[in-house]
């Protein structure tokens, strides 16, 4: 799930931490198609719109040390498993 959008995401990091650093990103295919001060915002902004799992989540830190957190998703699997289920409910936030 998400591999196109996992895939633009590590190839295009750089860019996308210098258009976008600090916010959360919300990709779909190859195209970020909205950037939010955070991922409850991202989330609920974007469920007007679309339904949940068709669209992919990332935020863009600040501090690298939560790249490393992002980029590992045993440490960060929590935290997918609401985004990326698509089981989230849109009141949720």
């Amino acid at each position: 799930m998400f591999e196109t959008e996992n895939q633009f995401y590590q190839e295009n990091r750089e860019t996308l931490r210098e258009q976008y650093l600090g916010k959360a990103v919300v990709i779909v295919g190859e195209t970020v198609i909205g950037a939010y001060d955070n991922m409850g915002d991202a989330y609920k902004e974007t469920l007007k719109t679309r339904e949940p799992g068709t669209f992919c989540l990332k935020n863009i830190p600040v501090d690298p040390k939560e790249a490393y957190i992002e980029d590992h998703p045993r440490l960060y699997r929590s935290y997918h498993i609401i985004y990326y289920s698509g089981v989230a409910k849109k009141n949720m936030f």
